[in-house]
């Protein structure tokens, strides 16, 4: 068995390693989400907390770590008698992202149910976690369908397997445990809010502490052993004070005064629901406990929130999490009237009557500077505007969505018709491998012929192997959808580049919402650059946009060469996933020899490999030249206007493209 890397030899991420042993001081707390860059010891931390927790009683033989105290009464396994039972270290659960349904939840013989009525389950991963840990390395990478029921096991503490009309459950509360790199695309909120707490970590800029953490992973991985045995003193005492704070947390005293600060702070930061009042409440009562008294206090509630709060406050889909930490000062200094040492009455005044710290308001406004000259192709330009500073993005707007037309085998995701293992029911076919979905008519009829020759003799079917069959099934997938913006001089005016972006922006939400791949080219001066390669991260790519500068010529064919050059070796790496590529331009073309041949010829790359492909015309004033219509025609796409990009009138917009590729088909 591989020895793990000791928890207390984790060099700083102070707020990781506490988040995680509140949770092992109380595991009501609900969590931890743990977000941050690769090569953050964000795993190794996660898997060291496992050897701190105390070992937990469970009924001998029972394969789902029933507690012989109380016992689970619908215990597959069960029913079970009260009794002394035997002990274990608590269990650290992994899933694997590309874990399957069955793997997760359980397996029930499909076979053995419909022949001889016997209910035969093969117990999964949330039955092992029971009463333990279930880590999720990059848990924003898991498909939706797990999510799914990693949410209803969350809630409701139990876990359904159901197989037509054969119906499993059992126990399943666990302490979950999630680690991710937003760089990798960010998580669903109905997820994230199932995390208690979450900490954001990255790598110290201190040479002396980098220089710790490298000369402790040399002595690790040369004497995993060795290197443990010397700090058994530091993970002793650190789990003799897990087991201190658990047996001091029943006697902490959450007053009056502590709790309005808490309701307070969540109402300030606006956060949806009850659920962030529940976790502080704990959270503060477990930090407490953890520093060993039996009062909890204001630095309790602060910290509570740090942990608590980010990732549930209102905030707009591409800001990132945390807190405004001034606001949280002022706010439990308003609410701080009573002290947590008082004995508060009930009816009395309490710890303040005031409403929520007000919000220092919207910083900032608008652009309101003076609209440039464009500079492009022969137009003047200003003295030295080779590159305009980066227009903010106007206020996004709700599209409808865009698909790519047929029906493909992506990844699960919520735009385009694709075949899935989720989804509705479409027709039968035999299965390749395990059988995951039955489909219970077609089974029946395939084994209705045989019954005679195969002897039966009692009321149920006689059913082999080669009866069954696979439910055929049609849902959604996720799409790469790569954007293609101009960033030239023609572009450049403030007005028409912010509301550029705002379109982008807008787009970029739907595909965040309907679990796309996005990726983006942009092109100016002589040349086109992949500001980002293709990503599950949408948060990416807003970041980039946003600080996109502008000027220079228009090398449009060098934009759509590069694009046909990102979707090539997307294809290598993922092949089964379909494209959408959406060019925002004019369609001016000013780079380079022949420009507007090239271009057109670049175009026409996409069209004869069928691309799916979107032109947002941003040609604006009174005259305009109808140069993206044409390169739409090129493409066999079709175009489309800033202002025809909004709302309900994207809808013809959907039907346009799919008309156009299947009359290209």
């Amino acid at each position: 068995m591989t020895t793990p890397f000791p928890f207390t030899a984790v060099v700083g991420q102070d707020d990781l390693r506490l988040a995680l042993l509140l949770n092992a001081v109380s595991p009501a707390v609900g969590g931890v989400l743990v977000r941050g860059e690769k090569g953050t010891a964000k795993s190794t931390a996660v898997r060291a907390l496992s050897a701190l927790l105390p070992e937990v009683a469970v009924v001998p033989g029972c394969r789902f770590s029933c507690d012989p105290a109380s016992p689970d009464p619908s215990c597959p396994d069960g029913p079970h008698e009260v009794g002394p039972g035997a002990h274990r270290p608590a269990r650290m659960v992994e899933l694997p992202v590309g874990a399957s349904e069955d793997r997760l939840v359980g397996a029930l013989d499909i076979e053995r149910a419909l022949a001889e009525g016997v209910k035969a389950f093969e117990p999964g991963l949330l039955a092992d976690a029971h009463r333990g840990i279930l880590y999720v390395d990059e848990v924003n990478l898991l498909h939706d369908h797990l999510v799914d029921l990693l949410l209803d096991a969350a809630a409701m503490g139990a876990s359904y397997v159901e197989r037509e009309g054969v119906s499993v459950r059992h126990a399943a509360r666990f302490l979950l445990v999630g680690t991710m790199n937003p760089e990798e695309g960010e998580l669903r909120p109905q997820l994230l809010d199932r995390f208690g707490l979450t900490v954001e970590v990255a790598a110290s800029r201190e040479p002396d502490q980098r220089v710790e953490v490298v000369r402790r992973r040399l002595a690790y991985d040369d004497d995993p052993a060795g290197f443990a045995a010397r700090w058994a003193g530091e993970e002793a005492a650190v789990r003799q004070r897990i087991v201190a704070a658990r047996e001091l947390l029943p006697q902490v005293r959450l007053g009056d005064g502590a709790l309005r600060q808490i309701a307070a702070t969540c109402a300030a930061f606006e956060v949806d629901g009850m659920r962030a009042d529940i976790v502080m409440a704990r959270t503060a009562t477990a930090l407490a406990a953890w520093a060993g008294r039996t009062d909890v206090l204001a630095e309790d509630v602060r910290q509570a929130a740090l942990l608590a709060l980010p990732h549930r406050r209102r905030r707009n889909p591409f800001d990132a999490p945390g807190l405004d930490e001034d606001k949280l000062d002022r706010t439990l200094e308003e609410f701080s009237g009573e002290s947590p040492d008082d004995d508060p009455d009930p009816d009395g005044p309490g710890g303040g009557g005031g409403g929520p710290a007000p919000d220092a308001g919207p910083q900032g406004g608008g652009d309101t500077g003076a609209r440039p000259e464009e500079g492009d192709g022969g137009e003047p330009q200003p003295s030295g505007a080779g590159e305009q500073p980066a227009a903010r993005a106007a206020e996004p707007f709700r599209t409808k969505a865009l698909s790519v037309p047929g029906i493909g085998e992506g990844a699960a995701g919520r735009r385009s018709r694709a075949r899935t293992e989720h989804g509705r029911a479409t027709g039968a076919r035999r299965p390749r491998g395990a059988l995951t979905k039955l489909h219970l008519a077609a089974t029946v009829q395939a084994a209705a012929p045989h019954q005679r020759a195969r002897g039966r003799s009692g009321p149920g079917l006689v059913i082999r192997r080669d009866d069954l069959r696979q439910a055929a099934r049609e849902g959604r997938e996720g799409n790469l959808v790569l954007f293609v913006v101009d960033a030239s001089g023609s572009m450049a005016a403030r007005q028409r580049m912010s509301a550029v972006k705002g379109a982008v922006l807008s787009l970029l939400l739907d595909a965040y919402q309907r679990r796309d791949k996005v990726g983006l080219v942009t092109f100016r001066g002589s040349a086109a650059d992949v500001a980002l390669p293709p990503t599950s991260s949408v948060d990416a790519a807003a970041a980039r946009l946003e600080s996109l500068p502008t000027g220079g010529r228009t090398p449009l064919a060098a934009g759509l060469l590069k694009a046909h050059e990102v979707l090539r070796v997307e294809r290598l790496r993922d092949p089964a996933r379909r494209a959408l590529v959406v060019v925002v331009t004019d369609g001016r073309a000013t780079g380079g020899p022949e420009p507007v041949a090239l271009a057109g010829r670049a175009a026409r790359l996409f069209a004869a490999e069928q691309v799916a492909s979107v032109v947002v015309d941003c040609e604006s004033g009174p005259v305009r030249l109808g140069l993206a219509g044409q390169l739409a025609a090129e493409l066999g796409g079709t175009a489309v206007t800033l202002d025809e990009l909004r709302a309900d009138a994207i809808a013809g917009l959907v039907k346009d493209v799919q008309g156009t590729s299947r009359r290209a088909a």
